[in-house]
């Protein structure tokens, strides 16, 4: 199905977000789910979930679906300091912990997992060692470490190591080690994190592929791993517990491709032959949305030739406010939206949204790092209407 071009010009109800849907094997309440979010607030050493994260989550379990921050599948995969693994039993006992407060809360959790590749530093990765990547390119920009007084700081990436062609098994075990990792501590599914310039869309990409080999030139090849990590994670969740994130158009991480347009169609039409929970695009148009300008008629074209490759359930990420978001899911561009900053800030957001409330506003100083501040204790409608003063109210989610 090719979805028409531009919005309706009417002014849809928002309770078409509160229409029920199934997403793989599950049935949700509506279509708000809370986006990956990195908060850089595992425990060291080890990378940790801790109980603080439980109940950070637990609070936003009227989500459709909660997808988990983003997490490393190997310490090899670490691009940031203090966020949370899979990869070890005590990081599973964390996780266990978080999805168990989630389940009681009566909500749905996905873990996203997580390789970022070159977007790292040796200050991160076991014994000090490069980077790795589909090939030895540096990326512009800079990593989140950790330094020797235990605080944050941003150094320049190095130039990473390009990976050898036997070592694509072992990545797509690390991968389906996380998968059943994540079962294990009781996640309701997975997503694979191919979006955001992290290593999966490395490979993806002519800009960061310079392969000859059986994983780089065409999108055939390119696409290999990305396709091999999914296969995996299906061998052990099954198609309908497992969603994939991508990121057409995206220049984040230092992440370019010759023809984006060929690459994520090829992506997008295999993907669909594996009957996954839903696929998950972060939205090229959301700097229009958030600006109210004309979206481009080249980013129109891309989301409508998604769309008409991907017949399974479509998630959208990025720019959208509560309006916009019931217009893309009336004009059939997507089945559910998901919200980060704004969940971040409003632990009750599908509430606010049906009751057409106000919102707390996101401290950005808080976002990385850090304890309860800006994290656990932003109110609930429920609590701002028995506690005075009222927080800061920012309605421009409306």
């Amino acid at each position: 199905m090719v979805v028409a071009s531009h919005a309706p010009t009417q002014q849809p109800s928002s309770e078409v977000l509160f229409q029920p849907i199934r997403i793989g094997g599950l049935d949700v309440p509506h279509r708000i789910v809370m986006a990956p979010l990195t908060r850089s607030r595992a425990r060291t050493p080890g990378n940790v979930p801790t109980e603080l994260m439980a109940a950070y989550y637990a609070q936003r379990a009227s989500a459709a679906l909660i997808i988990s921050e983003a997490t490393q599948v190997s310490m090899q995969g670490q691009g940031y300091a203090w966020t949370p693994g899979i990869h070890s039993r005590e990081q599973v006992e964390g996780w266990r912990r978080v999805t168990d407060e989630v389940h009681k809360a009566g909500g749905r959790m996905f873990m996203q997992l997580w390789h970022v590749g070159r977007i790292s530093h040796p200050a991160l990765q076991p014994d000090h060692m490069l980077p790795v990547a589909p090939s030895p390119i540096t990326p512009a920009g800079k990593a989140f470490i950790e330094n020797e007084h235990g605080e944050g700081e941003l150094v320049p990436f190095v130039r990473p190591r390009a990976l050898d062609l036997d070592e694509m098994p072992y990545l797509v075990r690390q991968y389906a080690r996380g998968a059943r990792n994540a079962q294990i501590a009781n996640a309701d599914g997975i997503e694979v994190h191919g979006a955001n310039g992290y290593l999966l869309e490395q490979f993806l990409a002519t800009g960061t592929n310079h392969r000859v080999d059986a994983y780089g030139g065409p999108v055939e090849q390119r696409a290999r791993l990305l396709l091999e990590v999914v296969e995996a994670c299906i061998a052990i969740w099954g198609p309908e517990r497992v969603g994939v994130r991508i990121s057409p158009l995206s220049t984040f991480n230092d992440i370019q491709d010759d023809n984006p347009e060929a690459t994520f169609s090829y992506v997008a039409e295999q993907l669909a032959e594996y009957k996954l929970a839903y696929l998950h695009v972060i939205n090229p148009a959301a700097t229009e949305l958030q600006t109210g300008q004309p979206i481009p008629q080249r980013v129109e074209k891309l989301l409508a030739l998604i769309r008409s490759k991907f017949r399974g359930v479509l998630m959208m990420a990025g720019g959208f406010t509560r309006d916009t978001a019931a217009q893309w899911i009336e004009a059939g561009r997507a089945d559910l939206i998901a919200f980060g900053r704004a969940f971040l800030a409003n632990p009750d957001l599908p509430e606010r949204f049906r009751r057409k409330a106000g919102f707390n506003q996101p401290d950005p100083k808080t976002f990385y790092g850090g304890g309860e501040h800006g994290y656990t204790d932003y109110p609930s409608l429920e609590q701002e209407l028995g506690t005075k003063p009222r927080p800061t109210v920012d309605t421009s989610w409306r």
